[in-house]
């Protein structure tokens, strides 16, 4: 197979949204995709709204004048980009946060790892006490892994990055796994019946899968949800919502307008649409950030909206210049430059796993950056002090020299989740976490990569992104929380089931009817692992409880 089938044009042009719906999805990453898909099976007439734009397998950068095109940087001294960028990177006083945008949310642009939680993770009490120990959470992660199929890739241990990292466990004296992937290794018709074509282990998945073998919200779950009468719009992002008047159609309206204003002011722009029932599923920041603002409107939310905030214990780093050639800088799809695979952007894992506490445990990824960003990595470490090197670097390239000797760790561990997001003067989400740079966490990864990099011959390093051009603050990829399951509403936002908590109701755990959280907003504490396989179980998991609630039939 040489390309892969690309579903149909999944987004309608909003000029034919209707006018009232069963249900309105905000989002479409993980969270989104899987409601829409399970709701509209359930017969619901259902709308997903997202902020970004679709993408066509074959569209997405792969060239750094279109990757820079795509970043849309908030916050700090930088001018925004487009509202639609694929790239959405908050500046933060304290922590910046790297996210995806598009139709198919962050599964276009992450590293594709899908892994379980350490089962202690779950038996912690930050989580409702129905979810602890619950039996339907497996049930719910086997739904998910019917469609996101994660798989090792079958020839892990020849790439060369994966020989890398199996000589760093040497200093541990663990062996490294592969990582389980939701990427298609075979040509394959998938579960919704769209043709995908064999990785190419190009190392671009971290860019958007200019294959198609990446298995995305965009060609698994949103398909489907359209297959089964789900309307879908791109580019439209949700102000707010607010509770029907007397005369209004529905429960609630929803009010949007077009991600790309152009200049004009976006009251003149604002439209709405009716739902009797809402999923948030706008992603962390999204979501929360959404509530904060429903909230200002009249949403009677409890005082646990925009709480522990989790960076999941993220830190990127290098193990620059070391002993033997790495190959960790991707060659795009069609390859740019004659190397041997690359891989995905995480082929294989060492699991530091501390039986006595587990906030001390680590899982060190080997990653991939892609080759978009190749012309800029010279530049990149610069400001970590090694500049002859970068020197060096520009003369030879990236695929010669100490860059292709470089090694990208991606390490995960936990943290305390005790960030917390506001909404600014300017009515813009912000993340207040002072003491995160005091987090346990991150000395330990520092200490542990340092090790880890000593044993292939190289310098330690830690991100020279956040280091020289952010102010050296903690970034991720996997931000979690301020949408905290809880017991109640004294202790979180939303129950076990996914409904938001209603700070007016005589009953703690009393809930708002018809309103939902489905995204990485609801995760109770750090997972120490890739979110995306949780959120997407977490999220079949309320599916399966709100068919049962109201007497609908879901299969998988």
């Amino acid at each position: 197979m040489s390309s892969s089938s690309s579903p149909q044009t999944l987004s309608s042009p909003i000029e034919t949204i209707r006018p009232h719906y069963d249900v309105m999805v905000i989002g479409s990453g993980y969270g989104g995709g899987i409601s829409a898909s399970r709701l509209s099976r359930m017969g619901k007439k259902v709308c997903v709204l997202e902020r970004g734009k679709e993408w066509k397998i074959g569209e997405f950068p792969n060239r750094f004048p279109e990757m820079r095109q795509e970043l849309n940087i908030r916050g700090g001294q930088s001018r925004p980009g487009r509202e639609t960028g694929l790239f959405d990177l908050r500046v933060g006083k304290d922590v910046h946060v790297i996210a995806g945008n598009g139709l198919g949310g962050g599964s276009l642009i992450n590293a594709a790892v899908a892994l379980r939680p350490d089962q202690r993770v779950f038996e912690d009490a930050a989580w409702p006490k129905q979810l602890r120990g619950d039996s339907l959470l497996d049930e719910a992660y086997s739904r998910a892994e019917t469609y996101l199929r994660p798989t090792p890739d079958p020839k892990a241990f020849e790439i060369t990055k994966a020989k890398a990292l199996e000589k760093c466990g040497k200093a541990f004296g663990v062996e490294p796994v592969a990582s389980p992937v939701v990427i298609s290794y075979e040509d394959n018709t998938n579960p919704v019946g769209i043709e995908q074509s064999a990785c190419t282990r190009c190392g671009d998945c971290c860019a958007g899968c200019n294959v198609g073998a990446k298995n995305t919200i965009a060609v698994t779950y949103l398909p489907d949800a359209k297959k089964h009468g789900a309307d879908i719009f791109s580019a439209c992002k949700v102000s707010h919502i607010r509770a029907s008047e007397e005369g209004e159609t529905g429960k609630w309206q929803i009010i949007y307008y077009p991600s790309d204003t152009k200049g004009k002011e976006i009251d003149n722009l604002l439209s709405q649409v009716a739902a009797d029932e809402v999923v948030f599923a706008a992603g962390t920041l999204g979501t929360t950030e959404l509530l904060l603002r429903s909230k200002a409107h009249g949403l009677p939310l409890g005082e646990r909206v925009g709480k522990n905030f989790s960076a999941n214990g993220d830190v990127i780093a290098f193990g620059y210049n070391t002993d033997e050639a790495v190959n960790a800088v991707g060659v795009g799809h069609p390859a740019k430059v004659d190397m041997p695979p690359i891989g995905a952007s995480v082929t294989v894992q060492l699991n530091l796993t501390d039986e006595d506490t587990l906030n001390n445990s680590i899982k060190i990824e080997e990653g991939v950056l892609p080759s978009a960003v190749a012309p800029l990595l010279p530049v990149m470490f610069v400001p970590g002090g090694k500049l002859m090197g970068a020197i060096s670097g520009l003369l030879k390239g990236v695929y010669k020299g100490p860059l292709a000797r470089t090694q990208t760790f991606f390490a995960v561990s936990h943290d305390d989740s005790s960030g917390q997001m506001i909404l600014d003067d300017n009515d813009k989400l912000v993340i207040d976490w002072p003491d995160v740079r005091e987090q346990p966490f991150i000395k330990n990864i520092d200490d542990t990569l340092a090790k880890t990099t000593e044993a292939i011959g190289g310098s330690y390093m830690k991100n020279p992104l956040a280091t020289g051009i952010m102010g050296g603050k903690p970034a991720t990829a996997h931000p979690l929380g301020g949408c905290k399951m809880g017991n109640d509403r004294t202790d979180g936002a939303v129950n076990h089931k996914c409904q938001l908590f209603d700070a007016n109701a005589a009953d703690e755990a009393g809930v708002i009817d018809g309103l939902y959280v489905c995204d990485g907003s609801i995760i109770a504490r750090s997972l120490g692992v890739n979110p995306l396989f949780t959120i997407s179980a977490l999220t079949e998991r309320a599916m399966v409880l709100y068919a049962r609630d109201n007497d609908l039939q879901l299969e998988v």
